[in-house]
């Protein structure tokens, strides 16, 4: 069974509650869920503007980022309330206890925080249950700046505070947004574990947002985990190889230079976004996700490790974050 360290269901939940329907998650993705084996993931509140490529313009008040959160929880916890099949926890005890239980378990993240007017609202985030949050997505905020940006540049003393205040509410920082500036001030603020929940590694395609061994060995010392992506894009620069098999060399060199115990998946599919969001060969949707398992072990690696980098790694960072 796999636990997703990055899912992006909740915009499609967005969309098409907006338009109308209901039961969205149910109708929609769940067969692909129980196909691919997914037992758990990380619903990632995503409400950006999206460089034009969203549906937000469409939508009244949608320019406004606070609006598009507001609208987004909205829909999510109406979509949560017709899910008998889902239970939305907070803690790694809650998740096992949903698990036994026959349910599909969800954490919440928040993927951006242009949407808020200062750190004091993660309390109330915090208490919808998010364990998971990051500055900025790809552009620059109030906060940091993402990784499409001037990568010399940090985080601001907002972005500072949000980081300490993240940590003393059980909130996990994720820096797989971040430039490289703003990610190496997260790694000497944090006192707890740090996350990339959705990169690869740039030894073997190099993009801002895949991460080097410099910061693979960072986040691990300070005790996180990253999970692998399948967009094709970050898997390699050659079309050709953006394949489950050239993800799971990633998952090979992350554990060669952090330790399988720092290695998880954050598959980040994105397919019912349209054109551009397309994933590796042979993982295109989570109802293929079992492929990549497929592939470590025909990498050599044990049923442990594959145990390992398929759920019990990022659950339990979850359980170290937990205030």
């Amino acid at each position: 069974m796999i636990f997703d360290g990055h899912s992006d269901l909740l915009y499609d939940v967005t969309r098409r509650r907006l338009a109308g329907e209901t039961h969205v998650l149910e109708h929609h993705h769940l067969d692909r869920l129980r196909r691919g084996g997914i037992e758990g993931f990380i619903l990632a509140l995503w409400y950006g503007w999206g460089s034009g490529l969203t549906f937000w313009p469409g939508v009244p008040g949608g320019e406004d980022p606070a609006q598009r959160l507001e609208v987004m929880l909205s829909c999510a916890q109406a979509e949560f309330a017709e899910c008998p099949w889902l239970a939305v926890v907070t803690t790694a005890e809650e998740a096992g206890a949903a698990r036994r239980a026959g349910k599909i378990y969800a954490f919440l993240a928040i993927e951006g925080m242009e949407g808020l007017q200062g750190p004091e609202e993660l309390d109330r985030l915090a208490s919808l249950g998010l364990r998971l949050g990051m500055l900025t997505w790809n552009e620059e905020n109030a906060f940091a700046a993402g990784a499409a940006q001037d990568p010399a540049k940090g985080l601001t003393d907002l972005g500072r505070e949000t980081v300490r205040r993240m940590e003393r509410l059980g909130i996990a920082v994720d820096v797989s947004h971040l430039n490289d500036g703003g990610f190496w001030e997260v790694l000497k603020l944090a006192q707890g574990p740090v996350v990339a929940s959705h990169s690869n590694c740039r030894a073997l395609c190099d993009v801002p947002r895949n991460l080097t061994d410099e910061q693979l060995r960072a986040i691990r010392d300070s005790g996180g985990v990253v999970g692998l992506n399948v967009h094709h894009k970050f898997v390699h620069q050659d079309p050709a190889k953006r394949t489950a098999e050239t993800l799971a060399l990633h998952a090979a060199h992350m554990a060669e230079v952090m330790g399988v115990e720092h290695v998880a998946c954050g598959f980040d599919f994105c397919e019912f976004m349209g054109p551009g969001n397309d994933a590796a060969k042979g993982l295109e949707d989570c109802g293929r996700a079992g492929t990549f398992l497929d592939c470590l072990e025909r990498l050599g690696m044990s049923a442990a490790e594959r145990r390992m980098i398929a759920h019990e790694n990022f659950l339990r960072i979850l359980a170290k974050a937990e205030k």
